[in-house]
């Protein structure tokens, strides 16, 4: 087993690995246009794809993997915890969108998602306190199942739902500030709070480790949406760096999409 600085290391350059893919991915797709929105100008994807859905979401997980890298070097595992719960559901909403392109069944769900990923918060005035906008917030356990009954899902429906159920509620407690997460952060002689930071505690190869699996998810969402947008060239590429890196890891990683058996 590596060390958590190696495993650092190795994160370091998986995410520079997924941000050179993301620049020939965004340049894959038309690009978000410059009009007005709202009486201002804002920058919008007027064509409303799940290809442009998939990059805004991929986006958001390169660059939540890079913010979980800084506060690691910092110390402070409960925000990266938090951040990761959000990566949880970036992934899956990479995978859900991604299923017709692999040869799953384009569904009424995968409408109303896109619907309500591109729909403005707001109505046409707005004002957040008039607006009568209300978002369709499709639920969670809905993509979920939808993965679970994909032909390329890794799993048997029921394991899945059930594994993400536990990561959804540790993680949860991180971002909901339970007892139990929040004591993470107490210890030491003499016990205390370690507001500052875990620098120097065991939390630390803990939370590098947890990081490891969540860059090798985000290099695999990577290659998943260049599969998507069907640039075989790179997911071949991606491929074979995700190869490369799982060797240089003592760590077993766990996927999504392509786990190992």
């Amino acid at each position: 087993m590596v060390d958590a600085i190696r495993t650092l290391q190795l994160c370091d350059e998986i995410h520079r690995v997924m941000v050179q893919a993301f620049r020939q991915i965004e340049n894959a797709v038309p690009p978000p246009k410059f009009v007005q929105v709202h009486g201002e100008m804002a920058f919008r994807c007027v064509e409303k794809t799940a290809e442009q859905a998939l990059v805004q979401k991929l986006a958001r997980v390169i660059s939540g993997l890079g913010a979980a890298r800084v506060l690691l070097a910092y110390g402070y595992t409960q925000e990266i915890a938090t951040l990761q719960r959000t990566l949880d559901e970036f992934i899956e909403d990479i995978i859900f969108l991604s299923l017709p392109s692999l040869g799953d069944e384009q569904t009424e769900l995968h409408g109303r998602f896109l619907e309500a990923f591109f729909d403005e918060e707001f109505d046409q005035h707005g004002d957040p306190l008039t607006s009568r906008q209300r978002r369709d917030m499709i639920p969670r356990r809905k993509i979920r199942a939808a993965i679970a009954r994909s032909k390329h899902a890794p799993i048997d429906p029921s394991t899945y739902a059930e594994m993400h159920r536990t990561i959804d509620k540790v993680y949860s407690g991180y971002v909901h500030g339970a007892s139990p997460q929040i004591l993470d952060m107490y210890g030491g002689a003499p016990p205390q709070f370690h507001i500052e930071g875990m620098l120097g505690t065991p939390r630390i190869e803990t939370a590098a480790k947890d990081l490891w699996n969540y860059v090798h998810r985000g290099l695999n969402a990577t290659m998943l949406v260049a599969l998507a947008l069907r640039m075989q060239v790179l997911a071949d590429d991606l491929m074979k760096c995700r190869q490369r890196f799982e060797e240089q890891s003592g760590w077993e990683p766990v996927t999504d999409l392509g786990r190992k058996r």
